[in-house]
């Protein structure tokens, strides 16, 4: 089994980790087209056909649609943080974070961000994630082309089984997650206890091993 991930920081042993978003001050501009593009390229990196494709937060919404758009692609799809409808009221969040980042200046933004993920986990965990920086200046875009595009019924698209992987306390990333299975005959939840949104950080091996779970029960290829 190989593993296709964007945006997913927690590593997965056995795994290729294929790094999905611009390095820190890159001026590359973001679009959910573009953000496809790039899963396409690391799934056939791969040179193995269909892979599980991981996807994080932003990253999960990325590989939505990526898996709606080329399901030869996926044999499975693992969604963490990214089983919340993006319409209506529970998008008003979103509109305000977009809105705010760019009156904040980019170097504040990554001193706080920097500060606060040294302060919730130890260094092998966040580490990496710091030296390879954030992409402030995509955030007003890359919410702009997910907000209004995405509910349950997106789930309907998807034709390769579904992992909706979530941490127990992350409450707003997860609200959606029994309508988001329940529009999907292949899908199941499954929860990092005490975990937040940042699953991965808060219990590595918890959410590797979950992945890792739904890899071995992927039907055969082929």
């Amino acid at each position: 089994m190989e593993y296709a991930t964007h945006r997913a920081p927690g590593r997965v042993p056995g795994g290729r980790r294929r790094p999905a978003r611009p390095r820190r001050g890159s001026a590359q501009p973001w679009s959910l087209s573009a953000a496809t593009e790039i899963i396409a390229s690391a799934v056939d990196s791969l040179g193995r056909g269909p892979a599980l494709v991981v996807g994080h937060s932003l990253g999960g919404y990325a590989s939505l649609e990526f898996a709606r758009h080329r399901p030869e692609h996926v044999r499975g799809l693992v969604l963490a943080g990214a089983s919340a409808a993006t319409r209506g009221p529970r998008a008003v969040p979103y509109r305000w974070v977009a809105r705010l980042v760019p009156r904040v200046p980019a170097d504040r933004l990554t001193r706080w961000n920097d500060r606060l993920l040294r302060r919730l986990y130890p260094p092998e965990v966040v580490e990496a994630t710091i030296r390879s920086g954030y992409a402030f200046h995509t955030l007003p875009a890359a919410w702009g082309d997910v907000l209004g595009r995405y509910d349950a019924g997106a789930m309907r698209h998807v034709r390769a089984p579904v992992l909706i992987l979530n941490g127990e306390k992350d409450t707003l990333f997860r609200a959606g997650e029994a309508d988001f299975a329940r529009a999907h005959p292949q899908a199941r939840v499954e929860l990092i206890p005490r975990a937040r949104h940042l699953a991965n950080f808060d219990d590595p091996d918890a959410f590797s091993d979950a992945v890792r779970r739904f890899a071995r029960g992927l039907p055969a290829v082929g």
